[in-house]
């Protein structure tokens, strides 16, 4: 596990709505001490699409860091897929609500944006 302090770069900052929505999500979970797992998995129609999860386990060579007060959790292979990323989430419409993520390395998304091509 590496944790991760405030003057280091974070693979994915979430935004305040985001923060929000993350706080609502483990406050419906019976366990305590739960982490905000995301990552990358293989897949999607542009290769690569976002995963994220709670978890209650770090595993070695995770990246752990605290944004306000949610613990991220970034395995090391998907952490350099989000360099840079912003998670955000929106309740604006029921058409384009839900999760966003803003990822200034992807030379390609899906319409849906879950899945995108990596630049490099």
């Amino acid at each position: 596990m590496v944790e991760v302090n405030n003057s280091m770069g974070v693979p994915v900052r979430l935004t305040p709505a985001a923060i929000q929505r993350v706080r609502q999500l483990l406050a419906k979970q019976a366990k305590q001490n739960l982490k905000f797992r995301v990552g990358v998995k293989g897949g999607g129609c542009s290769g690569l699409s976002y995963t994220m999860t709670l978890d209650d386990a770090s595993r070695d060579g995770d990246i752990v860091y605290n944004q306000e007060d949610i613990v991220v959790v970034v395995d090391p292979k998907s952490a350099k897929f989000l360099e840079d990323v912003v998670l955000d989430f929106s309740l604006a419409n029921l058409l384009e609500g839900g999760w966003k993520w803003t990822n200034p390395h992807a030379a390609r998304s899906c319409g849906c944006g879950t899945s995108f091509t990596p630049d490099r």
